[in-house]
C-alpha cells in the first residue's frame, strides 16, 4: 500500500497528540507511554532516512527537523527519541547492502538507536565478529528492534559500528536525570553476540560521511556538520512550549489583576514591565536559534555538510545557548506558579537545560575547527 504525504501528517498529527496527553506521565515516570511510542513509530519518522530501495523514505533534513520541533512542543523526550530512530538509519546506511537487507527488507520502519561513543570489546572470527561490552547513554534503548553501537573502545581491531539486533542486547535502567527524563537513555548492554561482517560499517566512514552504496547527501554528510541538529531540534520544540506556556501565565495574571482605577495592591505589573520584557526577549532568541538551525539545513541538504561541518556545528552550539537563556528567563518571568511540579514551564525548562548540555551541543567542540575554518576563507 502506497502511503501519501497525507497519510504522513496524519501519522504525525497522532504522535503529536499520544506524545502531548502523555508528557506529564512521561516525566513522572522516567518512561515514554506504549501509546507515544506506538503513535511514533507508525510515523515515516524511523524511515525517513532509510534508503529508497528500501521503502525508506531517504528524505530532508528540513522535513525531519520541522516533524521533530512539532513533536517536542508536545514531549522533548518523545521528540528526543524520534530524533534518534531517525538519525541511526542517516548512520546504518553505511551498512554493506547486504547488511541493510537484514535490517530494512520488508521493514523500512524499523526502531533503530545509536551507540556513537566506541565501548566494549570486539574480536575479529571466522565470517564476522564477537562483541562483548556495555553502550551507555543509548537513547531508546527500551524499545528498540535494533541498534548501531560502535567499539571496541580502544586497541584490538578498526573501531567500527556493529548492527545489533534487539535478541543479541539488554539494558540496564541508569538514566535518572533531572530533565529529559522519559528518553530511555539507558545502558546498553551485550554479553556476546556474533556479528557477521556485512553488518558492520568503518567507524571513520560513517562518522565521516563516507557512503559507498549512496549519493544522496543525507548519507553522505559528517557528523560534525550534523551531529548539533540531532539533538537540538527536540530543543526547540520544548523552548516554544516554555514561550507557549509562559505566555499563558502572563495573561492569567493579566486577567487576575486589579479593576481599573484601584490601587495596585498585588497581581500583574503595568505593561511594559520586565516580565514582558523578558517574554519578548525569549521569544526574539528562541526565533534566533530558528533561524540559525535553518542555515544548518539548508547547507546540509543542499549538499554543503562537509565544507561547512564546523560552520554547522557552531550555529548549532549558539543555538543551544539561546535557548537556554530563552527558558532562563522565561522561568524569571513567570514566578512562583512556574515552580509548581505540576506546571509545563518548569518541565520545558528542565528539558532544555539538560538537552543542551549533550555533548553535540558544546561549544568547545566546534570553536577550534571553525576558528580554523574561518581563517582559511578570510
Amino acid at each position: 500500500m502506497t502511503t501519501t504525504m497525507t497519510d504522513e501528517r496524519t501519522a504525525l498529527d497522532a504522535a503529536v497528540r499520544a506524545a502531548a496527553d502523555h508528557a506529564d506521565e512521561a516525566d513522572r515516570t522516567g518512561r515514554l507511554s506504549d501509546e507515544a511510542v506506538a503513535a511514533v513509530a507508525a510515523t515515516a519518522l524511523p524511515r525517513h532516512f532509510v534508503p529508497a530501495r528500501w521503502g525508506g523514505a531517504e528524505s530532508t533534513f528540513r522535513e525531519l527537523t520541522a516533524a521533530v520541533v512539532r513533536l517536542g512542543e508536545a514531549c522533548a523526550s518523545t521528540a528526543w527519541c524520534a530524533a534518534m530512530l531517525a538519525y541511526t538509519g542517516r548512520f546504518a546506511a553505511h551498512l554493506p547492502i547486504e547488511g541493510q537487507r537484514d535490517l530494512w527488507d520488508g521493514t523500512p520502519g524499523t526502531l533503530l538507536v545509536p551507540g556513537l561513543v566506541p565501548a566494549g570489546s570486539a574480536e575479529e572470527t571466522e565470517g564476522g565478529f564477537l562483541l562483548r561490552g556495555r553502550w551507555r547513554y543509548v537513547s531508546g534503548v527500551e524499545f528498540a528492534d535494533w541498534a548501531f553501537i560502535s567499539g571496541p573502545a580502544g586497541g584490538g581491531i578498526e573501531p567500527r559500528f556493529f548492527a545489533v539486533p534487539r535478541a543479541d542486547f539488554t539494558f540496564e535502567p541508569s538514566w535518572d536525570a533531572v530533565g529529559m527524563r522519559a528518553t530511555g537513555s539507558h545502558t546498553l548492554v551485550v554479553d556476546e553476540a556474533f556479528v557477521p561482517a556485512h553488518r558492520t560499517a568503518l567507524f571513520k566512514e560513517v562518522m565521516g560521511g563516507m557512503n559507498h552504496t549512496s549519493q544522496a547527501p543525507q548519507h553522505n554528510a559528517p557528523l560534525p556538520a550534523v551531529g548539533g541538529l540531532t539533538c537540538i531540534s527536540a530543543l526547540i520544540g520544548a523552548a516554544r512550549g516554555a514561550l507557549a506556556s509562559a505566555t499563558r501565565t502572563a495573561a492569567a495574571k493579566r486577567a487576575s489583576g486589579p479593576p481599573a482605577g484601584a490601587p495596585r495592591t498585588g497581581g500583574p505589573p503595568p505593561a511594559g514591565d520586565a516580565a514582558s520584557v523578558d517574554l519578548a526577549t525569549s521569544a526574539a532568541r528562541i526565533e534566533a536559534a530558528e533561524l540559525l538551525i535553518d542555515q544548518v539545513v539548508s547547507a546540509l541538504d543542499a549538499g554543503e555538510g562537509r565544507p561547512r561541518a564546523f560552520e554547522n556545528a557552531n550555529r548549532a552550539s549558539y543555538a543551544a545557548s539561546l535557548l537556554v537563556e530563552a527558558v532562563n528567563a522565561l522561568m524569571k518571568s513567570a514566578g512562583t506558579a512556574a515552580q509548581d511540579r505540576s506546571a509545563p514551564l518548569q518541565r520545558c525548562w528542565r528539558d532544555v537545560t539538560v538537552g543542551c548540555s549533550h555533548a553535540a551541543l558544546r561549544p568547545e567542540r566546534a570553536a577550534s575547527g571553525f576558528v580554523e575554518a574561518l581563517a582559511k576563507r578570510t
